[in-house]
């Protein structure tokens, strides 16, 4: 129709490539891990030569910095998913987020190293790239005020409750069940700790 403002074709391309680059990158990282990703595996999966990859990425970590924002918005988006899924009640629901928290970590090793461990020397996300990861604490923090948790330390300790058994989980039983047994545990320690019993919001 006249008036419509003309498709960029080429900007759309160069956007596809770099997500094509970014997948292929995934793959790398899950068959190697993510420390072990290459430019020329990458450019190897995409059908171009290495040097090629600095038409569209800068260096290496930039590709990391393209994946670990990446990697912060799957996590939003599973989260919306799973949003409607939450349990009534207090203790019912911090379960359910230590649940999906473990899950998400433990499906893809390489990818919960990215976002939470510091495994790759030198690399630390941009601004765009780590934007994700912020809105992920944001809103956690805001679900956990509902619940009646609203001091740092008490968020923060839930959090390194989860991720630690989501790390034992991957270094000591990857594929297995060992820690994923004792989520519902731990989650219910630390809400005796607090006082919080389903309903309770206190």
């Amino acid at each position: 129709m006249l008036g419509e403002p003309k498709r960029d074709r080429k900007a759309e391309r160069r956007t596809a490539t770099r997500r094509e680059i970014v997948d292929a990158a995934w793959q790398v990282a899950r068959e190697k891990g993510i420390a072990q990703v290459t430019l020329r595996d990458v450019a190897d999966l995409v059908g171009m030569r290495a040097p090629s990859l600095y038409t569209h990425f800068a260096s290496k970590h930039a590709i990391y910095d393209a994946m670990f924002g990446d990697a912060w918005t799957q996590f939003r988006e599973a989260e919306k998913v799973a949003e409607p899924g939450v349990p009534p009640g207090d203790r019912a629901a911090l379960r359910y987020y230590a649940r999906f928290y473990f899950d998400f970590a433990v499906a893809f090793p390489a990818r919960h190293q990215l976002m939470n461990r510091s495994v790759i020397p030198g690399f630390e996300p941009g601004p765009d790239a780590y934007a994700p990861s912020v809105a992920a604490l944001e809103s956690f923090v805001s679900r956990m005020a509902g619940h009646g948790i609203r001091r740092t330390e008490d968020v923060d300790l839930f959090i390194a409750l989860v991720g630690g058994l989501a790390d034992a989980q991957l270094a000591n039983d990857p594929g297995g069940e060992r820690y994923a047994r004792l989520l519902d545990r731990a989650v219910d320690m630390y809400a005796d700790s607090l006082g919080i019993h389903d309903g309770s919001g206190s």
